[in-house]
């Protein structure tokens, strides 16, 4: 993906685009795809990088959901099941297949989720990962040898997948890219153009790296910004009410000792009454995640101290070695936009807002998409550009993406290297060394990422800042935000070089990465 070849096309103003796509996070990214591979003209923008948002914040899973089967919701489950089966066939090299065991302390619980987790397995279908089954005290403790054992009668394993969230919305974009659409981040929309009668017929934007104002013909725009789909509906129609009632998800990471195995564990129930995670992901343990109501949506929200103390002594309740403020090497913070409109969005727990996606067309054109998940986000895409098709007059033509090939598609990666992640390209990335053998040197001696990983994401995947890099395309600031802090500068220098940039972008790259890295480090 070369983003000055992208820049220079939405810049032509000759060209109108059937779809013009406002958001680069995991449900503007599957349009795009959705959109290209039917032979559509599609631009999608971005107003900083690729998932940093929500979209790379979550919590690294592709499930169906056990907690929406608890509350009855066949329907959401059966889908996101099914739309998990495709993630894996289509995108081999970024999603597997991960054990999960529920440990009962109750007499009750082994026949209860036995018999809740076989039903998880029959919606799956032929799309399952493998069989649900109850397990003995002595099998459990010897998968997860950190589960608190006392009172221990047993468990359950059941199967979900995980993934690697940023890494997916790069393939993606460049999945869009070879299929003919023009992908840009760093591009904000100012405003919306407009007819006589309203309708809307382009958009105006900033190239935030140039400054340059580019505006782009649309046959009909597509507002898939997340949390801050309102602001662009407000932009449309001023005083509408929003659609969005923001949650946010908090998560820690520590080391894989805590766990002591690759097996994730899973709290079906917590205070809050969510469920509790403890996964497995690069080496590392993701605990999480929260459900907290927020009136404000930013780019980089901060956990709260007392999501923090909830997810710590949750986690601490289950397991022999309870982790501590000073073993978390990073945390991070998300917000869900969960689709909640009108009234809706006020006075209701967040937990009992759907997490179904919702399209919402404005009388000028206007579409909105929000709401929905990762796992659901190839079917979100596809309902979006169904209702965009009609929207614009395009002619009709069958979603093709069900069983299209996501960009670095291999089966046989080897698991065991972070490497995987990048599928196919990985012989590309070695050839590297031989340009420059410094490219080879570690960035931290703790890490294997090296000097060709962050040329690779500059020359291919359109990282344009420290934080691109450490934070979505080699994820050391969501893994360890100090050896991440410790890795900037040789980021910092490499990518300087790789640009054409001088000593005075290298410090400003490194004091801002610093400022942001500050808030993934609990003792900063």
């Amino acid at each position: 993906m070369k983003r000055s070849h992208n820049i220079a096309q939405l810049s032509d103003l000759s060209i109108r685009w059937d779809l013009v796509i406002i958001g680069g996070g995991a449900t503007g990214l599957g349009v795009a795809v959705d959109a290209a591979s039917r032979g559509y003209r599609v631009a999608l923008l971005e107003q900083s990088d690729f998932t940093k948002g929500t979209s790379g914040r979550s919590t690294k899973l592709v499930h169906g959901g056990v907690r929406y089967l608890a509350q009855g919701d066949i329907g959401l489950v059966t889908e996101a099941l099914h739309e998990r089966g495709r993630m894996r066939e289509n995108a081999p090299h970024l999603v597997k297949d991960q054990r999960f065991i529920i440990g009962n302390y109750r007499w009750w619980e082994k026949p209860f989720y036995t018999l809740g987790l076989t039903l998880y397995d029959l919606l799956a279908a032929k799309r399952a990962f493998g069989r649900s089954l109850p397990m003995s005290r002595k099998q459990v403790a010897a998968e997860i040898p950190q589960i608190r054992t006392r009172g221990l009668r047993g468990g359950v394993v059941y199967h979900d997948g995980q993934f690697d969230d940023s890494r997916m919305a790069v393939n993606l974009a460049q999945t869009a890219t070879e299929l003919g659409a023009v992908c840009a981040n760093y591009v904000r929309v100012t405003g919306l153009a407009k007819d006589r009668d309203g309708k809307i017929t382009g958009i105006d934007a900033l190239d935030l790296l140039t400054g340059r104002a580019i505006a782009l013909q649309a046959g009909v725009v597509v507002n898939a910004t997340g949390v801050f789909v309102d602001e662009l509906i407000q932009m449309d129609v001023r005083g509408k009410n929003r659609i969005v009632r923001p949650s946010q998800g908090v998560h820690l990471v520590v080391d894989r000792s805590f766990l002591g195995g690759d097996t994730a564990i899973m709290i079906p129930r917590t205070s809050d009454g969510r469920v509790l995670f403890g996964v497995p992901w690069h080496g590392k343990v993701v605990l999480g995640t929260t459900d907290t109501p927020m009136n404000e949506c930013v780019l980089e929200p901060r956990a709260l101290d007392e999501e923090i103390d909830f997810i710590l002594r949750t986690a601490g309740a289950y397991l022999l070695k309870q982790p501590r403020r000073e073993d978390v090497l990073s945390v991070f913070a998300g917000l869900r936009p969960l689709a909640a409109p009108g009234k809706s969005a006020d006075g209701k727990k967040t937990r009992e807002i759907s997490r179904s996606h919702l399209l919402i067309v404005s009388k000028s054109g206007l579409l909105t998409v929000t709401g929905g998940k990762w796992t659901t986000y190839r079917r979100m895409a596809e309902d979006t550009v169904n209702q965009a098709a009609a929207i614009a007059g395009l002619p009709r033509r069958k979603c093709t993406t069900r069983h299209l090939h996501i960009h670095g598609y291999d089966k046989t990666v080897n698991r065991a290297s972070f490497h995987s992640v990048y599928g196919s390209d990985y012989e590309k990335i070695l050839l590297l060394q031989h340009e420059n053998s410094n490219w080879n040197e570690k960035l931290h001696p703790q890490y294997d990422y090296t000097g060709k990983e962050v040329i690779w994401a500059v020359r291919e995947e359109m990282a344009f800042t420290v934080e691109d890099v450490l934070a979505r395309r080699l994820r050391l600031l969501f893994l360890d935000a100090r050896a991440a802090l410790e890795a900037a500068p040789a980021v910092a220098s490499l990518m300087a070089k790789e640009l054409g940039e001088d000593a005075a972008w290298e410090q400003a790259q490194v004091e801002a990465f610093t400022e942001t890295a500050k808030g993934y480090c609990l003792d900063a």
